[in-house]
């Protein structure tokens, strides 16, 4: 059964499966190198909304589309070309002129070395003033896109939110025509210290979660990323054991009842290439548990999370079920964290092979 009042429209009535907005930028890997030491990279793109739709393409067969903005140079055209070889639509990138030195708009980079043993990832951003930041209310027509095309779930999330002086109010119009025309919405908080560090940190984070949480259908997140109370020195990121996230998304979904499903994954690193990876689902009064894969190799940990998102969405709109969408997003999580690259390398029959060892369990 689909989660409790999750109302989801079938495929034949839409263009698309799947709609994400957020920002797609060039990820430049060092390999087995430093960044600092690095004589060549190899490039992937790589974004937190965008990289749940490439997954939920890529993986799981479904149609997806993404809202976003490039600089018409050759670095948009190369990040073009990889999220077509993602299978991931381009017909939404809204397209900004090219001034020759990127003083205007520029395209999104980041350099990121994946770590090893004792020593931690290290990424390096280098996203100021690009195109998608410059993102105003108005510029895309959201009931074209939910209306007459069609959309049966749409995702964006707080990296959108942070990234410009408007994307927050940009968000909050896409949500709502999300709503207006009966799509699912996912909200992903994922709260980076680095993007808000400038325009008042955690609080003002928040304050932005809560803005649009009344819009929100599915949450990935906890209680934290929408606290006012919390200040930028407990980071709002309480260790939960099952019985106090239960206590949590269910004061959570309280506040907001609108949210039917709040989820959030657990990780403890023991070293930078070994963890241990766990998740939880709330919904319908019920906390959805999986056993915790312990000692887990990790050999590229980016982006398990937006693929722990796209499983779950999948296994949702494929109306499985809160406790198989959650085993689906946690398999899907762990093997992405196997092979190079933001975004999920693997396929549906190896996501299904690894649920299969799963257990999982239902708290009421």
């Amino acid at each position: 059964m689909p989660a409790p009042e999750l109302t989801i429209k079938t495929a034949e009535e839409v263009g698309w499966d799947f709609a994400a907005l957020g920002e797609v930028m060039l990820r430049l890997d060092p390999g087995e190198d430093r960044i600092a030491q690095a004589r060549s990279f190899r490039v992937w793109e790589g974004g937190g909304e965008y990289n749940v739709g490439r997954g939920l393409r890529r993986c799981f067969g479904l149609r997806s589309t993404i809202v976003t903005a490039q600089v018409a140079n050759p670095v948009g055209r190369l990040v073009e070309d990889l999220m077509l070889q993602g299978g991931v639509d381009t017909s939404h990138v809204l397209w900004r002129e090219d001034d020759g030195i990127g003083q205007a708009s520029r395209n999104g980079l980041y350099f990121l070395e994946r770590g090893f043993g004792v020593r931690g990832a290290l990424g390096s951003m280098d996203r100021g003033h690009t195109a998608v930041s410059q993102f105003r209310p108005g510029e895309i027509d959201w009931d074209h896109l939910f209306g007459s095309e069609g959309v049966r779930w749409f995702h964006t999330g707080g990296i959108f939110c942070a990234l410009g002086a408007e994307t927050t109010a940009v968000a909050r119009e896409a949500v709502a025509a999300a709503k207006r025309h009966g799509a699912v919405v996912s909200y992903d908080c994922n709260y980076r210290p680095s993007l808000w560090r400038a325009r008042g940190g955690r609080l003002a984070a928040t304050a932005v979660n809560r803005d649009l949480a009344p819009y929100v259908d599915v949450l990935f997140g906890h209680e934290g990323d929408l606290a006012a109370e919390l200040s930028d020195a407990t980071d709002g990121l309480p260790a939960h054991t099952a019985e106090t996230y239960a206590a949590m998304a269910s004061r959570l979904v309280t506040a907001y009842p609108n949210i039917k499903v709040v989820a959030t994954t657990t990780r403890r690193a023991h070293t930078a290439s070994r963890n241990d990876w766990g998740a939880y689902a709330f919904a319908g009064g019920e906390l959805h548990t999986v056993h915790e894969m312990r000692d887990l190799d990790v050999y590229d940990r980016v982006g398990s999370g937006d693929a722990f998102a796209a499983g779950m969405i999948a296994g949702l709109l494929n109306g499985r079920g809160v406790g198989y969408a959650l085993r689906c997003g946690l398999a899907h999580g762990a093997l992405t964290m196997t092979t190079a690259g933001d975004s999920s390398c693997v396929t549906e029959a190896e996501v299904g092979r690894l649920m299969q060892g799963l257990d999982a369990g239902v708290q009421r």
